[in-house]
């Protein structure tokens, strides 16, 4: 054998038992891969992706599933306590959707806490002043205030006439005032004809003040034209609208013989539609001492009681009819026998109440 087939066994035997040694190294080289062999390689392999896929979803079933202890929340029901609790694991739940797999936030910590809710205003209320109300309530130059200007009432309440046992009646009643809304001066009279021959008549001047809502202290003077001679008397009373809306005159009277008379009258307006407004009255009279000149009797003398129904077409003009009973009582009613007459009347009414 000649020596260069010598060195080529030696060659081949050598690399036989190197074999395995460069094999259990060759894993620690990276080789260098073609352009082929690397997009090969890229691709992943089914078995690989599978296996991936699985371990990621299992991964975020295990983050968003929390365990849930529902026997502190009551949920168990009677047969099923002392049953050992249930083994969520080994039940099949899918993957939980995105809104429940989000991470709980400690807004405490981030400072978002929300304040308790409390009576106490955000601001405090600033006090109103003079320019406010100002602001709100402007002031009417057109509007002209009554307190300090003088103005003037006039109402005829009662001009009517009746039928007295055959003969024509006519009986009024007026009231006036000029004057401010604290200061007046009042005329008030009434008085009645018939056949033509003035039966009754007085005239009071009298000085008002207001002293409260709707009420007036009044004093003055009356005279009396009829009956008999013409007589004045010292007069102080008040007047008035009452609770619900009863219209009160109330006055007593001293004469200068030292006589004394008293004298209530009450009405009141009961508005049957917006036009038509039927009014009841009472007036009662009283005296101190007999005065036969006059047919007056000492206590009650003469009570009075009526119903009128009235049509306004305006507020100042307002027709009526209506029924009126008046009685006499002790010796006013004996002295009315004694001259020929009745002690009680019913009659008839019709007339007109004007104001202006």
């Amino acid at each position: 054998m000649s020596m260069c087939a010598l060195r080529s066994t030696s060659f081949a035997l050598g690399l036989l038992l190197a074999a395995p040694v460069i094999a259990q190294d060759h894993s620690q080289h990276q080789m260098p891969l073609t352009r082929d062999h690397a997009e090969h390689e890229a691709q992943p392999k089914p078995t690989d992706t599978h296996e991936k896929v699985r371990t990621r979803t299992e991964a975020n079933h295990e983050s968003a599933t929390v365990p849930m202890d529902h026997a502190a929340m009551g949920h168990t029901s009677s047969d099923q306590q002392g049953s050992q609790p249930a083994d969520h694991s080994t039940m099949s739940h899918g993957a939980p959707p995105a809104e429940e797999r989000r991470i709980a936030v400690d807004h405490a910590a981030m400072g978002h806490t929300m304040q308790a809710p409390t009576d106490a205003p955000h601001m405090p209320i600033p006090e109103v002043t003079d320019a406010d109300r100002t602001a709100a309530f402007a002031y009417a130059d057109d509007h002209a205030m009554h307190d300090n200007t003088i103005e003037q009432y006039f109402l005829l309440d009662r001009l009517e006439g009746f039928d007295a046992n055959g003969d024509d009646g006519l009986a009024w009643d007026a009231q006036s005032w000029i004057g401010t809304d604290l200061n007046k001066v009042w005329l008030r009279s009434e008085g009645e004809r018939i056949d033509g021959h003035t039966e009754s008549a007085d005239l009071e001047v009298l000085y008002g003040r207001a002293f409260a809502r709707w009420w007036d202290v009044v004093g003055g003077i009356r005279h009396d034209f009829k009956p008999g001679d013409s007589q004045d008397f010292l007069a102080i009373g008040v007047m008035g609208l009452a609770p619900y809306k009863f219209e009160v005159q109330a006055t007593a009277y001293l004469g200068e013989s030292g006589q004394t008379a008293a004298r209530l009258e009450v009405e009141y307006d009961t508005l049957l539609t917006n036009r038509l407004i039927l009014q009841p009255l009472i007036e009662l009279e009283m005296h101190g001492k007999d005065d036969p000149a006059r047919v007056i009797g000492s206590g009650l003398s003469t009570a009075e009681a009526g119903v009128r129904l009235r049509y306004e077409f305006t507020r100042r003009f307002a027709p009526y009819i209506g029924i009126v009973h008046e009685r006499a009582f002790g010796r006013t009613a004996d002295f009315r026998r004694d001259g020929g007459e009745g002690a009680s009347d019913t009659r008839f009414v019709a007339g007109v109440r004007i104001w202006f």
